[in-house]
């Protein structure tokens, strides 16, 4: 029921990105999805946004009323081709986890969905990746030091369908007696064209994001050499003039200036994003060999 309601938001809003509310009960080393609701769409304004969560209190509210599972366990959202790997997912990831020690996050995919597969998944961060983030820390060396890369910032975890004996049974008194039905013929549509096309036009998007961001890399490393050099020179000056001081018995200055400019360090740009962007780049490749 949940998966079908998930599945029924998602469509209806498409191409529209959508999300909702996941409820259920964490239970030993399962967490069951019992239940969902849709979330308005709505633009970005904080009045609307704190229209948003008293919309969210009152429907557990009314949940609760009628003895349905309310507590949350994670929520659901919609994408398209695949692109769900950004740094909002990782921030709401982070609000939910203050909160609730256990949830997940379901990614539905129309537009793959249209080509036959259930595009379904449920993602949670790793707690390597979520220390490292806390602590906003994402340098090379630091990631070095957890052994992460781009592969580690996702965990898929598995999803087991199931359903009551009612609507089991119910679903096999729907079933036609033809062999033939018409999710049959659409399986010969075998045009991926437009598909391939999309994946191909996000993939060099992505691609140039890459390069935008090798390039503060490049522009940070050549500072970095700059710098230096320029302390290198710095140090010779001042031990050349140390041995002029020493010679007319006069005191060395120290060989270390904390004051000097360029002895201040250069911030390491972030490799968060370009770690998301790679994450990015092997999905549309992965869809791309599929199909």
């Amino acid at each position: 029921m949940a998966i079908l309601k998930i599945i029924k938001h998602c469509k209806e809003f498409s191409p529209a990105l959508v999300t909702g509310q996941l409820l259920g009960l964490d239970v030993g080393s399962v967490l069951e999805v019992t239940n969902c609701f849709p979330f308005p769409i709505r633009e970005e304004d904080e009045e609307i946004e704190a229209e948003g969560a008293n919309y969210q209190l009152e429907m557990m509210r009314c949940l609760r009323e009628v003895n349905v599972d309310n507590n949350t366990v994670g929520w659901y959202q919609s994408t398209l081709f695949g692109s769900y790997q950004t740094v909002e997912l990782i921030e709401t990831f982070m609000n939910y986890q203050e909160n609730i020690k256990r949830c997940v996050c379901i990614i539905y995919d129309p537009s793959r969905s249209n080509q036959g597969v259930l595009a379904l998944k449920a993602l949670k961060l790793s707690d390597s990746f979520m220390e490292l983030y806390r602590n906003n820390n994402f340098t090379g060396e630091k990631l070095r030091e957890k052994n992460l890369s781009w592969v580690n910032i996702f965990e898929e975890i598995p999803i087991k369908v199931s359903n009551s004996a009612l609507i089991s049974a119910f679903m096999t008194e729907l079933e036609a007696d033809t062999p033939v039905k018409e999710c049959d013929y659409e399986r010969l549509q075998l045009s991926t064209s437009p598909f391939l096309e999309r994946n191909v036009e996000f993939l060099i998007e992505c691609m140039d994001d890459l390069s935008m961001e090798q390039q503060k890399f490049q522009y940070y490393y050549r500072n970095l050499s700059r710098q230096q050099a320029q302390q290198q020179a710095w140090l010779q000056k001042r031990r050349s003039e140390n041995m002029s001081r020493k010679n007319a018995g006069e005191e060395p200055l120290p060989e270390e200036d904390p004051t000097n400019p360029i002895f201040k360090p250069i911030p390491e740009p972030s490799r968060l994003e370009s770690f998301l962007i790679t994450n990015q780049v092997a999905n549309y490749c992965n869809q791309i060999n599929g199909y």
